[in-house]
């Protein structure tokens, strides 16, 4: 639409007037024709009646009610959607006029568009959503969606209905946003061993709202092994889920009732233009906030930064890799886009060029059109807000750092420029800061138990804080754990050969401490057995303790006895790890060797440990590495009783070689310094031996607490208390070593 210069900044303060009326008129709910009985209802009034049955245990009435609040709220969504297709040629006619050189009435034609398309939305959202439901919600529910927590309340009223499919669906969904729940953690092993869950049980319900997280950590999954072809696929896929996600909040915005100005306590607003500014602002920054959103994973706090210019990048490199060069080139040049002067752009631009040699018709391609208005858009609306910033007073946080310097007003770029550069200077530090372990643990103490010896240690692994210790187990010991691991193979419920979480080509069984015992009961396995399976914990615990001299007290966070077998016939050309290259108490971003300790990586986790059962495999050695996750700094080979230990944190990224044949089996370990993270399984298992009579090796000293993962009366309680400012990619913070 060609707009002249005279009329532009009229045309500024009607944009704002347009958003503003079209909003107004959607606040007000409308009446449809439809009875009032078959229209949706508030979900936050269906939430809070569920929350009402659970506490006084109608726990029928609690999951449908909690259910239907589920179901309304992704409805509710579903038909936003639809009525903002279905409307968008109403008023379309008038709206053209707003272009005839000689009209003068665009003023009028601009209502007259706005009233149309604003009738043609309320008429739609009327029909299917009751005037209570098209209300916007408080930021509490926001909350207490975003969070899961409808789940943590189904979890619990499905197991007390007694359908354990339902509930450990419920429990994983929940589990997925909030990973750092141990009690819902030790549920779900609990789950997987009660008859009649089958793994079908453990799909994330709100997998729809994340296909690009899926996408994207195929497409890592697929750039680890090199396979360049199926990554150029899966990053290419996830950009363009990303961009759909994208659009779809950003709807949502624009359909979704917006609180007036007076709302918000703006009292010092009084004329209408003031008003539709506010309101409009507001709008365009919820449109902008769209981009922290989606690059936001479940259960995460901070959001990825340059999230899709970051796919991009990833997706160009991945195309040159496979051979499609001209495929490379457009996503450069739509990189380019973000990064008009990155100097590394700029030489693989170069690059592709001259490996195109005299394809002058390639080497034209332009960028990705949907790119190209993904920047459009977001540029006029950051000048629209940042005009808004300096004249009418209104806050906004920019999410991108992409954004050009043009398009922030003089009179604020000084502090524009100041915070850009104490991001720049933020980021130089990290990569120049000396790698430093504040764990508190100094390797060189003293090996107490007999026949233990040092095989490797700091200076030989070139790194800190890790150690190798053989001769922590006898031979017949290893034969003994490995009889138990096979016995509780036998006896089916709660150890399944599975997928491996991290690659297709191996399955996973993991046996815990309590499982064990549980099956010693019922006869399944040897009583003696898994009475050494937590003794070896707590010899483990005793040599490390003394070994990394902890100056507090180390309490044993979690022990899993895990097995990986290669699948017979899907080895041949694999080149994927067993298990890819991460830190075990933070989230680390090899790209800006970055690794932020926040959910969901495990941020209890101080101190961890892999007892070696065997060596009759191939493959399954463990790798240290530096933070880029490639220089791999040492190499430890699997035996009988040998025992590698090292501290938790970044100091320590590793990963494990691909188990090309045979079957892998560890006893894996993680201690904590925090009494609050230590295992309760372990504290349930001692008590049913002191139960039955029978001592107990000496364990951490604390008193055993409840582990049931039931909701309290404040419906936030079950979620995550850590806050953090920082971002990055989730490359770790799995349970299995």
């Amino acid at each position: 639409m060609a707009l002249h210069s005279d009329r532009f900044t009229v045309y500024v303060a009607f944009h704002f007037v347009i958003i503003a009326l079209l909003n107004f008129t959607l606040a007000t709910p409308g009446r449809g024709s439809s009875s009032v009985l078959s229209l949706l209802q508030p979900y936050d009034f269906l939430y809070y009646s569920g929350v009402r049955s659970y506490f006084g245990e109608e726990w029928v009435k609690a999951a449908e009610l909690l259910e239907k609040a589920i179901v309304t709220k992704e409805s509710l969504f579903r038909v936003r959607r639809q009525c903002h297709d279905d409307c968008v040629t109403a008023g379309r006619e008038a709206f053209n006029k707003l272009d005839i050189e000689e009209g003068r009435l665009w003023d009028l034609w601009t209502f007259d568009w706005v009233q149309q398309r604003a009738e043609c939305l309320r008429f739609c959202i009327g029909h299917s959503i009751s005037p209570a439901g098209q209300l916007p919600v408080s930021t509490d529910i926001e909350y207490e969606f975003s969070s899961r927590n409808p789940y943590n309340f189904l979890q619990v009223t499905y197991y007390k209905l007694e359908k354990l499919q339902k509930a450990a669906s419920a429990a994983h969904t929940y589990f997925v946003a909030n990973p750092s729940h141990l009690e819902m953690r030790n549920n779900i092993e609990k789950y997987r061993r009660m008859e009649g869950v089958t793994e079908d049980a453990f799909q994330d319900r709100e997998l729809e709202n994340e296909k690009h997280w899926v996408l994207y950590d195929s497409a890592v999954q697929y750039e680890a092994s090199s396979d360049w072809v199926q990554a150029a696929g899966k990053w290419k896929a996830s950009v363009n889920e990303t961009l759909r996600q994208t659009d779809e909040c950003r709807v949502q915005c624009e359909v979704a009732s917006q609180r007036l100005p007076e709302d918000r306590g703006v009292d010092s607003v009084d004329g209408v233009f003031e008003k539709a500014a506010a309101l409009s602002l507001s709008l365009l920054s919820c449109r902008q906030s769209c981009v922290t959103q989606v690059a936001t994973r479940p259960g995460r706090i901070s959001s990825q930064e340059d999230f899709l210019p970051t796919q991009l990048e990833h997706l160009h490199i991945a195309q040159f890799k496979a051979g499609d060069i001209s495929g490379a080139v457009q996503t450069l040049r739509s990189l380019l886009l973000f990064y008009p002067s990155d100097k590394d752009s700029l030489d693989n631009l170069q690059l592709y060029y001259e490996t195109l040699g005299g394809d002058t018709e390639s080497q034209g391609t332009q960028p990705a059109q949907e790119i190209v208005r993904y920047i459009s858009r977001a540029l006029e609306e950051k000048k629209l807000l940042y005009f808004g910033m300096e004249n009418l007073d209104f806050s906004f946080t920019d999410p991108d750092l992409w954004t050009p310097e043009d398009v922030v007003p003089e009179s604020l770029r000084d502090s524009w420029r100041a915070e850009k550069e104490k991001i720049n200077e933020r980021i130089k530090e990290q990569e120049q800061k000396e790698e430093v372990d504040d764990s508190g643990f100094f390797a060189g103490g003293p090996v107490h138990q007999v026949g233990v010896t040092i095989t490797m240690d700091d200076k030989v692994m070139n790194g800190t804080n890790r150690v190798v210790l053989d001769g922590v187990m006898t031979e017949k010991e290893c034969d003994r754990i490995l009889q138990l691991a096979t016995a509780a193979a036998s006896a089916g419920d709660g150890y399944r050969g599975r997928r491996s979480p991290h690659t297709p080509h191996e399955t996973f069984e993991g046996l815990t401490v309590l499982r064990s015992v549980k099956l010693a009961q019922d006869g399944l396995v040897n009583q003696s057995d898994a009475r050494l399976l937590h003794e070896l914990g707590e010899r483990v615990k005793n040599l490390l303790h003394s070994y990394f001299r902890s100056p507090s007290g180390l309490f044993t966070s979690f022990t899993h006895l895990v097995c990986r077998s290669a699948i017979a016939g899907d080895q041949e050309g694999r080149l994927d790890l067993s298990h890819p290259v991460h830190v075990d108490n933070c989230l680390l971003e090899p790209e800006t060797n970055q690794c932020w300790r926040e959910p969901p990586a495990f941020i209890h986790r101080d101190l961890s440990a892999i007892l070696y059962l065997n060596d009759n495999f191939d493959g399954g050695e463990l790798f240290f590495t530096n933070r880029d996750a490639k220089t791999v700094t040492a190499r430890v080979k699997p035996s009988c009783g040998r025992l590698v230990g090292f501290s938790s944190g970044p100091v320590n990224p590793h990963g494990v070689t691909a188990v090309t044949s045979g079957r892998r089996c560890t006893l894996a370990l993680w201690f904590t310094k925090e009494k609050l993270y230590r295992d309760m399984e372990r504290e349930e298992a001692e008590a049913m031996w002191a139960a039955d009579g029978q001592s107990v090796v000496k364990k951490d000293n604390e008193e055993a607490e409840g582990g049931a993962a039931t909701p309290g009366r404040n419906a936030r309680n079950q979620a995550s208390k850590e806050r953090s400012k920082g971002r990055g990619r989730v490359t770790g913070g799995k349970d299995e070593l």
